[in-house]
């Protein structure tokens, strides 16, 4: 097989950056890296499409008429119900999984959950119960980044925790 070839048959690789959201189905593969935010992934296991969002916050004050904003975890549920109606489909029929919420801050005690990130862990998994989603996974918590990778292909996420770094000033 060609390198040509192979890079034509190579899902598509797509970033998300904090606040971003994607939905969509194919050879895809969405990336991202968290800290404190939170991620939740959905995938639709019949019909092979699904998406992520990558949320800083858990809400704000939105002002009547103001687009939705991925930042904020209320709103990219918002985004995710818009996507599911859009492809006729109901939350109870995706597979809902959680990442992130770590304590990024070395000063903090080990193994607390700083109060963003815990809000942010605590609004996922609300949000997702009280829109009828099925959380079937979840990794959140703890000290330090994750890297995720969610293959729209086949719904499969990869986490990988990155080692925190700590410079020390000689």
């Amino acid at each position: 097989m060609t390198n040509a070839r192979l890079k034509e048959l190579a899902p598509a690789e797509i970033h998300l950056n904090p606040g971003d959201f994607y939905f969509g189905d194919g050879n895809v593969r969405l990336h991202t890296l968290l800290g404190s935010c939170v991620a939740i992934t959905l995938w639709h296991p019949v019909f092979r499409f699904g998406g992520m969002c990558h949320f800083m916050l858990p809400k704000r004050s939105r002002r009547e008429g103001e687009p939705l904003n991925g930042r904020y975890g209320d709103e990219a549920m918002q985004l995710f119900l818009k996507e599911i109606a859009r492809f006729n489909t109901r939350p109870g029929e995706y597979q809902a999984k959680i990442f992130g919420g770590g304590n990024m801050f070395h000063a903090m005690k080990v193994g607390k959950t700083p109060e963003v990130a815990g809000r942010n862990i605590t609004l996922a998994r609300a949000a997702l119960h009280a829109d009828g989603f099925e959380l079937c996974a979840e990794d959140v918590g703890g000290n330090g980044h994750r890297r995720i990778i969610f293959n729209l292909n086949d719904g499969s996420v990869w986490v990988r925790h990155e080692k925190k770094q700590v410079v020390n000033a000689a």
